[in-house]
Parts: C-alpha cells; structure tokens; sequence
C-alpha cells in the first residue's frame, strides 16, 4: 500500500474470538484496497498502538524483570526486524510501548537502535527475552547473535 502505510500494530485481545479487521481493514482504519469494501474498518476491534509502517514488528515482551528502573517494568519491549518492501528502510531496532496504570499505551519509542546505518544494515532484532537477572536478551537472526542489555545505574 506504500512506504508509509499500513503501519505495524499491537494488538490486546481480553478475549478469544476479536476480530481486527485483516484482510479487510488494517491499523483501525484503512481499508484494503481489494477487500475493503466489502466491510467497513468499524466493525472491527481498533489497534492498541500503532507502529511504524512496515517495521516488521516479531517478539515482543512485557518486562517482568527488576534489573531496570520501575519505569520499565511491565512495559512492552518489540523486536523490529526491519523493513524489506520499503524505498528507504526503517526498523531494525528494538521499540518500547509505555503503559500506563490502567495498561493502556502512552508512547512508543526507540529502546536500543544502531542496527541500521544509512541505509545499510547489520542485524535484524527477531525478538526479546527477559533473563532470569533481569537484562533483557535481543536475539538476533541475521548477525547469528543474541545481545544481552544490564543497566547498571
């Protein structure tokens, strides 16, 4: 649909059966240009947060650790894996979704980035892990390698 649209999105689901909306809707409120109008994007369960657009968004984590400052805990960590579809590539980095005390998202921003240079890359976030010390673990499918991220205050 371009470089900018349909944005990657996270998605709460209290209860099985919610629909959001694919292949008929995408984000909330884009129609896909072949299905689209065969149902309306108000039928379905909107996006919690939305995401950057073709960002490839693949593991994610509510951090339960205590190694990080409060602020953290029992935030969203994403892995972005990174674009391919794109004309100038985005991603590549890891994301973090703050909630608030009710669990709904407030922000969403960078947490760990330099895997895109330019436009060159060098690795591909796939996903996070919190470990059993409270770091969080950033494996990473195209370099082979799992980087491990301590605060130490």
């Amino acid at each position: 649909m371009g470089d900018d649209v349909p944005p990657d999105t996270l998605a709460v689901a209290p209860r099985p059966g919610i629909d959001f909306g694919y292949p008929y809707c995408h984000a909330g409120n884009i129609p896909d240009p072949e299905y689209g109008r065969k149902r309306a994007c108000s039928e379905f369960a909107p996006p919690a947060q939305r995401l950057g657009a073709h960002v490839a968004s693949l593991g994610m984590r509510f951090y339960t650790g205590s190694q990080f400052p409060a602020q953290y805990r029992n935030q969203i960590f994403i892995a972005e894996h990174g674009s391919w579809n794109r004309s100038s590539k985005v991603g590549y980095r890891v994301t973090l979704v703050r909630l608030d005390a009710d669990r709904k998202p407030v922000s969403y921003e960078p947490f760990a980035e330099g895997w895109l240079q330019g436009q060159r890359t060098w690795g591909r976030p796939a996903d996070v892990e919190v470990a059993p010390d409270g770091s969080l673990l950033i494996a990473d499918d195209d370099a082979g390698a799992i980087y491990r991220v301590r605060y130490r205050g």
